[in-house]
């Protein structure tokens, strides 16, 4: 099994890269080759900082966009966004203006505004709340770190922090995860098993 980690200059590839292989997963290839992509038997999309950097990045590489969604979208094969990453699978993030992204799934990534006394960005421990629709998704506690959050159709799964926050979301055989796995502990190694397990 092939897996194809998209490095476009914004993630923190090395430790999520190291919690796949904790996990069992061995054919991993760091890449931004559209043709690697287009070969792959699974994909995670990395992501950390800014959604309309994270953007510009992806489109800045001739043809990634492309065949991400051919691979994902055409071929359906299993797909992975974490943090930024999850993001992007939406139509519009607000960071910085509005940027376009993927648009596998309707939806704005908007700033959090918790009620209270809470800060921003959300950081640390927190419940993810799964609401059906996906086997790869348990209770329990995975790490955040996020100042915007998704909303739209898919979300399969919320947390809290000064109200209801998107923790996952999906359609079909794409799933991204707002928490980061890589830093997550057993909870989080259990469910990048789990993904490299699926088969939707």
């Amino acid at each position: 099994m092939t897996l194809a980690l998209i490095d476009y200059g914004a993630g923190n590839l090395r430790s999520v890269e190291n919690a796949l292989r904790t996990v069992g997963a061995e054919d991993i290839c760091v890449t931004a080759d559209p043709d690697v992509v287009r070969a792959a038997d699974r994909i995670v999309l990395p992501g950390v900082g800014a959604f309309a950097a994270a953007a510009t990045a992806l489109r800045a590489v001739p043809g990634l966009v492309d065949a991400l969604d051919e691979r994902v979208r055409r071929d359906a094969r299993p797909f992975l966004g974490v943090c930024v990453g999850m993001q992007l699978m939406a139509s519009v993030g607000e960071e910085h203006g509005d940027t376009a992204g993927l648009g596998w799934l309707s939806g704005r990534v908007r700033p959090l505004s918790p009620a209270g006394a809470l800060k921003v960005p959300h950081m640390g421990w927190n419940d993810v709340r799964p609401l059906g629709g996906s086997a790869l998704l348990e209770p329990g506690e995975a790490y955040f770190l996020h100042g915007f959050a998704y909303e739209g159709d898919g979300v399969l799964a919320t947390t809290d922090h000064g109200g209801t926050v998107t923790a996952a979301v999906g359609r079909e055989t794409a799933i991204g995860v707002q928490f980061h796995p890589e830093k997550s502990q057993r909870y989080g190694l259990a469910f990048l098993r789990r993904f490299l397990d699926w088969c939707p």
